[in-house]
This record gives C-alpha cells, structure tokens and sequence, in this order.
C-alpha cells in the first residue's frame, strides 16, 4: 500500500508513520469545530447588541444545524466512492470561508445567512474526521482512538465557552469566527499531505434525485421542530404542514432511494440489527442528554443564583468525566473485542445520572449538581463512541463513510427532536405552577408574567427591568418583587424537575435497548485484507454499491439476519 499522498490507491486506507500525522489532522479538525459552536455561544449576547438581531438569535444556530445535518450522509456516501481527500477539503474551505463571511457580516439576516453557508462546511468536518479514523485503525484497535476524539470534544467544550469570552471582551465578537481561520489553513494542510487519492475503476453514477429529495424532505421536518412550541404551537396548521410535508417527501425519497443503482443512503443498510439498534440508540442517548445540558444552565441561574459566566463552568466537570469515560470504554473494547456488557453498564450508568437530576430542588447545592454531572459524563462518554465503533465493525470497510455518517445524521435528529420537546415540557410546567405562587396583590400583572418564558427572566436585564417596575410601589414593591423571584424559582424548580423525568424515561428507554444490541467481536487487521480480497475478486461491485445481495453478503456474525 502506498503512502504517499500523491500515490493514487483503490481504498482510503492510511498506513505506516504517515497515519499519525493523519490523526493529528483529524484531531485537529475536530477541536476546532466542535469549539466554535462554544465559542459562539459565548458571544452572542454581544452580538445580539451589536447587529440588533433578537428576532434571529435562533436562527444563528438553527440555520448551522440544518445544513450540517442534511449534508452529513452525502458526505459519507461520496467519500467512500472518490475518496475522503477531496469532501475533506471542500469541507475545511468552505468552513472556512462562511467563518470569515460570518466575522465580516453587518446584520443579523447576512449572519445567519453566512452560517447556513458555514454549515455546508460543517456537514464534511462532522462525517470525515470519524471516517478517517477508520481508515487508520482497525476496529479492535479504534475503541482506544474514538476514546481520544472524545477527550478531543470534550477539552474543546471546556475551552470554548472561556475563550470566547476572551476573544470578545478583549478584542471583538468578530474574532470568534476569525479564529476559525488559521486552524482550517493549519488542517487542509495537514489533509494534502497525509490522505491518499483514491483510484475510481468503474463509472459511479450519482443518486442526484436522492440527494435532492432528502434534503428537501428534511428541511420542513427540521424546521417543524425549531419552531414547534415557540414560533408556533405543536397544534398550529403551520407545524402540522411542515411535517407533514417533510413526510410525503421523505416517502418519496424512500421510494426513489429502493429503485436506485448506487443511493445515497441505502435503504438495506436498516435491515442489519447492529446497524438499526445503534441508531435508535443514539437518538434515545442524545434525548436523553439534551434534556440534561440544554436546560441545566436555565436552573443554575435562575435557581441556585450564578451568573452566566459561572454557570457555564457547569459542564466543565461533566466533560471531564466525559473524556475519562470515553477513554476507559476505548480501552476495554480494545483489550476485550467486545462491547455489549459495556453498553449495558454505560447505559445504566446514564439513568442512574438522569434519576440524580430528578431530585434537584430549590434548595439543591451548587457542590450536588456537580456530582451529577460528573455522572452523566462517564455514562454517556462510554456508550457514545462504543456504538460508533460497532456500527463501523458491522460492515465492510468500503462502507464505513455510508453506515458512520448515516449513524452521526440519525443520532444528531436526537437533540433536533428534544430541543422543542424539553423546551414545552419546561414552559407548560412553569406556567402552571408559578401561577400558584405569585403574591396576590399583582392583580392582572400575574397573568402576564405567567406567559414570559422562563429562560427571559433569567438575564440580569431583565431582573433590573423588573425590579425597577416594582420600586415605584416604595419598599412594599420591593417586598413584592421578591416574593415574585421566589415563585420563578419555585416555578423552574418545579419545571425542570419534570423535563428531567422526560429525560429519565428516554434513559430508560435507552438502558433497555442496550439489550436488543447484537454483540459481534471487533475484527482486526482482517477488517482491511476482507477489503482487498474482495476487491481483487469482485471488481465490479468493490465500491460498495447498495445491492440487497452486497448487504447479506456483508452481514457480520450476531447481526440478526
């Protein structure tokens, strides 16, 4: 196998000294773009001011997320036919550029434009690096590597948060997209010099019809549960329009994807049971877990009392546990080959973190949601990379970019789905029970500040607004208005005490799926040479095309077939 980067090769494969520097790239990559999601975060406060954006302050993260999301198994599928050289660098340049078009926009609508853009980017740099790992290290041997990438993720979400805050008290919002800049220069580098070419032996026709149907079929889906239960309610015509309408096209999809020669997402890929169960796993897990990063912020601040910026330090504890977690499942997998037991364990772990969460109050300490973090980080920093590795040891390796982005698209729709769920779970319960709480005396201004969202009442503005409103009543409106920051604690209490009893049944949910998970023992290097037996001995499908035959042929041992 030639590893020159100018040698042409039939497989993506990476060997000898130049597969390190591979991986650092991958890494690389990896920190980068996972933190600028933290890093942007952080600023947009700032933003917000600058641009006079409120109206769009969603969008900026929605638009990312939808054009990273689709693009992810198109992605996957191109780089196992022409190689995953040529998709990582479009991805890094154009990531690159929407971060440098994003740092230089002037309005709220160019930035969110230029994110959507960015995204397109993103969608290359979430599905290759994983991929790339494949092609480095066989599957025994990747446990102990996905257990790297998640120590990667997981320093990347501690740093993110406080040097965004840097970049923008010290120099200005713009430079949080700037950044972007030299890590993307430093990566295409590293990617010309280490990925190899890959040769196409036969013509491969592309499932343009495919790609366009399910792009088209998931954005109203993606879009009905961005604006599910704040734009409009669940109920709304609006809501049932845009899934519905994402439904039909999705069909349609499905019916264009079984008649095609080479899909873009092969519809026998779901009949293998490892295959399947992972998915519905990492959706249940990132369910599971949105329930506990997204609102846990919401109840520091407006509970326990932290400010913003030490609130974010939350998830500090919860990543170090993550890293551990995910290192310690690495290795296990690698010395054992096996990793049922420990998704059982993982899974269980998880629950028990989600149980913990349930039991927050008004009067919980800082010290006790830091214990349950630390909780949540080990279970979910085990399972997450183990069903990415035996989702990859479930098929051939000419696949691994199709099933590994298929895995990552279906599993990203995981927080896609809980974020509107949560979010009406928290606001229907708050609504409720302050109402219970809330001094008498207010007359009809309770039932206006019954309908403010929660997370509104959170910023140290907002509490200024309204204790000013309550300071012209003398020191009874003072008196007043604290009694009225006792009920919004009561309330979120109350409110995000029962989102996390939704989390907890996706955990449990989750546990018992682990169950249903096929075990097969990770292969070795016999994972590469089954590739080029096959190759040599059937050139005219060692692509990988998605032939019902192929997949049966493909099936591992314990896959249920």
């Amino acid at each position: 196998m030639a590893n020159s980067s100018t040698a042409v090769q039939r497989t993506n494969q990476i060997t000898g000294s130049r597969k390190w520097w591979a991986l650092a790239t991958v890494l690389l990559t990896m920190f980068f773009s996972s933190m600028d999601q933290t890093v942007v975060s952080t600023a947009m406060p700032t933003i917000i001011g600058d641009l006079n954006g409120l109206n769009l302050y969603a969008w900026v993260f929605s638009a990312y997320m939808m054009t990273s999301a689709v693009t992810v198994p198109i992605y996957g599928k191109l780089s196992d036919v022409y190689g995953r050289k040529p998709f990582y660098l479009l991805g890094l340049i154009l990531f690159g550029a929407g971060s440098a078009v994003s740092g230089a926009t002037h309005s709220m609508l160019a930035l969110v434009i230029a994110r959507a853009f960015q995204g397109i980017g993103a969608g290359a740099m979430m599905s290759m690096p994983r991929a790339t790992v494949g092609d480095i290290f066989n599957p025994k041997e990747r446990g102990r590597w996905m257990g790297v990438m998640g120590a990667v993720f997981g320093v990347s979400s501690i740093v993110g948060p406080t040097l965004g805050g840097w970049i923008t008290d010290s120099f200005s919002w713009r430079w949080v997209f700037y950044i972007n800049l030299p890590f993307a220069v430093l990566a295409i580098i590293g990617v010309l010099v280490t990925l190899p070419k890959v040769r196409v032996d036969h013509q491969v026709k592309i499932d343009w019809w495919g790609t366009f149907l399910l792009v088209v079929g998931l954005v109203p889906i993606l879009l009905g549960f961005t604006w599910a239960g704040t734009k409009y309610p669940w109920g709304a015509w609006e809501t049932i329009a845009l899934f519905a309408g994402g439904v039909v096209l999705l069909a349609v999809w499905i019916l264009v994807e079984r008649k095609a020669a080479d899909p873009v997402v092969a519809p026998w890929l779901f009949k293998n049971r490892i295959f399947s169960t992972s998915l519905i796993l990492g959706v249940l897990v990132g369910m599971a877990m949105f329930g506990s990063l997204m609102y846990l912020p919401v109840y520091v601040q407006g509970v326990i009392g932290l400010n913003a910026q030490h609130s974010g330090l939350i998830m500090s504890p919860m990543m170090i546990s993550f890293i551990v977690g995910s290192m310690v499942s690495g290795q296990v997998m690698t010395r054992t080959g096996r990793y049922k037991v420990l998704a059982v364990v993982s899974a269980l772990v998880g629950v028990l973190a989600l149980f913990l969460f349930t039991r927050l109050n008004v009067h919980t300490h800082y010290a006790t949601v830091m214990v349950d973090m630390i909780v949540l980080g080990l279970g979910i920093g085990s399972l997450m990379p183990l069903l990415n590795v035996a989702v990859q040891n479930a098929f051939p390796y000419k696949m691994m970019g199709t099933v590994n982005s298929t895995q990552q698209f279906v599993g990203s729709l995981g927080g896609v789905i809980a974020s509107p769920i949560f979010g009406s779970v928290l606001n229907a319960r708050f609504s409720h029970v302050i109402g219970q709480h809330l001094p008498k005396q207010l007359g009809p201004m309770a039932a206006a500040i019954q309908k403010i969202n929660p997370q509104d009442l959170l910023t140290a503005e907002a509490q200024q607004k309204l204790s000013a409103a309550f300071s012209q009543f003398g020191q009874a409106g003072h008196q007043l208005y604290l009694q009225v920051l006792d009920a919004v604690k009561i309330a979120l209490t109350a409110g995000v005490n029962r989102l996390f009893y939704v989390g907890l049944a996706f955990a449990i949910a989750m546990f018992i799926g682990t169950f249903f998970l096929p075990e097969s023992r990770l292969k070795g290097e016999e994972y590469f040479e089954e590739h080029s037996a096959d190759s040599a001995g059937d050139g005219a499908n060692h692509h990988g095309e998605s032939a019902p035959g192929a997949g049966v042929h493909a099936a591992p041992e314990g896959s249920g077939r």
